[in-house]
């Protein structure tokens, strides 16, 4: 590297010292809306996707002892710039200081500058193996208390008679309050000894089904560290297998605006923290390795939310279950009826080989219930699962080979023999400019219950497709981001009657001319076909939906403390059985973190025009931390919030969120026991943080 790479990189690294703690807050919300804008739903709990980066910004992750593996953590780097910065620290020492990365072959000034709020360069190595007596020595303990709250009463929290509620599923039980809580000893990423407990609104607390207070508990200890015994998990736990196929618990990226994020980087073990009442395990698992082997064993038990048909009504024995229920709410008769009346036992076991450049792992799990599980057979779910239990093997990779990156995954069920596989190629052309390359085919027959591969349907199956993305930084202040995905069905799916194709396009420039400005364009065309809204009752014919997607987004950095966000985004939806439906939002965020302030405030006021619910657009929303909310915004009204965060005494943090939707021409928000009489809709959050 020339001497004046070095001061630019020095001048703009000493500039912007201050920024990072921003810096940070906007990498973990792009994780955020990258996720949920995929998956269009409101409120997802992402946890633990985004506790790593919470910790590396704690403590900053040293370049000079950094592993494979913790470098996959931060999320944010692909395995060839993985690869580069490992072969650069082996051929040429240890890194004297943060500027030499700008000298790395596949690196970039734009991913110095995302990932410098995580990261650090220091000549003292970290501990690599801790003893489990220093992790309790140098722990720390955090604990949560959070409440929230729909202010609005709907029409299911209405006070009638104990005769009507008992006979009806149109009214709750418990409250409309949102109750959680969470204690956490933890030692860097070596120990985590928690408990976590949540009631949701409209579920009993300390009374009724719900005697022993809140709803949903969670507890875990888990240990990392050790030369052979690698990791340890017991009570709730997570497991992630090659590219999520055969087993993966827990949320991952998909298709994104980030092209390259497309290979999912397994950590074996991860400690359960979340409130998903479903996609977890509960027992234990145990990792140890010897040299460049490692065996992961693990085994659950817990029970599950079911819908159960006695045959005999002498003989509950004889019972099977119709449907299995993940959403974890406990609130009508019907859904207390449901509740933990399933035991479900997994058990399997995963072995790797490990070196710097090549991963090779094969899997068995197993899963049974103690119920036959016979959903009703209709034309499109005859292929999936039926009986009590399943076994599925599976065989993953992952090579580094110069500036290439082949992945992949090769899995089978034993229940009817199917198979899904997925390969991939992550490449850079230069330090400027890196492709993606996945193909999957996942087999209709093919089914997993806890599984998380890269697709476009919500399941890994019934499905094949090829994904090509491009990055390109013509500048350090201009880049696109393009992707083009095609796929197809080859069985008939939920509400589509025949099998169908589709494809997603998505362009997005992007312009950084400064660390205060940056603007971007996004251009996103989904085709998906489904039936047609024309029936004669007999054949319904499917038909092309298509919808567009058009965003443009500025943030700017209008001083240390202040920054602003504008948004404007519209969606047009069309297809053959219906007039076009356009949907619009516009929004307005401004940001205020001073440095030397205890108090920190995030607002937004926004506008937003649908023709109906079909064109709604979802919009992420700050919140407290662990808080996740992207709203979607349909038919005609305005929306603002507050979110206020006061540090205070050095160990506490306490958040205080408001905020209120009111809708035009309308008597009434949401249907059923949801339902709420008025055009306004408000919601509220407190939640505390006490850190020792």
């Amino acid at each position: 590297m020339k001497w004046y790479s070095y001061i630019g990189l020095f001048v703009f690294v000493f500039l912007t010292k201050g920024l990072l703690a921003q810096e940070k807050n906007e990498i973990i919300q792009q994780r955020i809306e990258f996720i949920s804008e995929q998956l269009e739903v409101e409120s997802i709990d992402l946890t633990d996707v985004i506790d790593q980066l919470n910790f590396y910004y704690e403590h900053p992750l040293n370049l000079n002892s950094a592993t494979a593996e913790q470098l996959q953590d931060l999320s944010l780097l692909t395995d060839v710039q993985i690869n580069d910065l490992l072969l650069h620290r082996k051929l040429f020492g240890k890194f004297i200081s943060i500027y030499e990365l700008q000298g790395l072959s596949y690196w970039n000034m734009r991913i110095i500058r995302l990932i410098l709020p995580f990261v650090k360069v220091d000549d003292k190595l970290d501990q690599l193996h801790v003893s489990l007596k220093e992790a309790f020595k140098q722990g720390k303990f955090e604990a949560y208390f959070r409440y929230q709250r729909i202010l609005e009463e709907k029409s299911g929290y209405e006070d009638v008679s104990d005769s009507i509620q008992q006979n009806s599923n149109s009214y709750y039980y418990g409250n409309a309050d949102r109750y959680y809580t969470r204690l956490r000893f933890s030692y860097r990423t070596n120990l985590s000894i928690g408990v976590t407990a949540e009631k949701d609104p409209g579920e009993q607390f300390f009374r009724g089904a719900q005697k022993n207070g809140f709803d949903f508990y969670s507890a875990h200890a888990f240990y990392k560290g050790g030369k052979y015994l690698k990791s340890v998990a017991l009570g709730d736990y997570q497991v992630q297998i090659g590219q999520g196929l055969n087993l993966w618990t827990g949320y991952a990226f998909a298709k994104s605006a980030d092209v390259t994020n497309v290979k999912k980087s397994a950590n074996p073990i991860r400690p359960y923290t979340s409130v998903d009442e479903a996609r977890f395990l509960r027992g234990a698992a145990v990792q140890v390795g010897v040299k460049d082997f490692s065996l992961l064993a693990f085994g659950s038990y817990k029970q599950v939310d079911a819908s159960i048909n006695v045959l005999d009504s002498l003989s509950v024995e004889e019972a099977i279950v119709e449907s299995i229920n993940l959403g974890g709410l406990h609130r009508t008769n019907t859904e207390i009826n449901r509740r933990h009346t399933l035991n479900e036992i997994i058990a399997g076991g995963n072995l790797q080989y490990n070196t710097r450049g090549l991963q090779i792992g094969v899997a068995g799990v197993y899963q049974g219930y103690d119920r036959s599980f016979e959903k009703d057979t209709l034309p499109y779910n005859q292929f999936d699962f039926r009986g009590k239990q399943t076994v599925s093997l599976s065989a993953d990779y992952s090579w580094v080979i110069r500036n290439f990156n082949f992945f992949g995954e090769v899995s089978r069920t034993s229940y009817s023999g199917g198979f899904a596989n997925i390969h991939g190629v992550l490449f850079s052309l230069d330090r400027r400019a890196s492709m993606s390359v996945v193909y999957r085919n996942f087999a209709r027959d093919y089914q997993t219950f806890y599984n998380n591969g890269f697709a476009e349907a919500s399941r890994t199956q019934n499905e094949s497709g090829l994904y090509t993305g491009l990055k390109v930084n013509f500048t350090r202040a201009f880049s696109i981001n393009t992707y083009v995905d095609i796929f197809k069905f080859p069985w008939m799916r939920f509400q589509v009657d025949a099998p169908s194709h589709g494809h997603e396009f998505l362009f997005q420039p992007s312009y950084r001319p400064s660390r205060r400005l940056e603007v971007y364009a996004r251009f996103r065309e989904q085709k998906r076909q489904r039936n047609s809204r024309f029936s004669d009752g007999t054949i319904t014919a499917i038909e092309d939906v298509i919808q567009r997607n058009y965003r443009l987004n500025l943030s700017y950095q209008v001083s240390e403390a202040i920054r602003l966000k504008s948004r404007i985004e519209f969606v047009t939806i069309n297809r053959p059985s219906s007039e076009q439906e356009n949907g619009l939002v516009v929004s307005q965020d401004v940001i205020f973190r001073p440095k030397s302030s205890p108090i920190d405030l995030a607002l937004r006021y926004a506008l937003f025009e649908t023709d109906s619910y079909d064109a709604r657009i979802y919009t992420y929303e700050n919140n407290a931390l662990y808080v996740f909310s992207s709203p979607a915004y349909f038919y005609q009204g305005s929306r603002a919030y507050v979110l206020v965060r006061w540090t205070f005494l050095r160990k506490f943090d306490l958040w205080a969120r408001y905020g209120v939707s009111i809708f035009a021409n309308r008597d009434s928000i949401g249907s059923g026991p949801e339902e709420i009489f008025g055009n306004t809709r408000s919601d509220l959050t407190l939640q505390l943080r006490v850190k020792l």
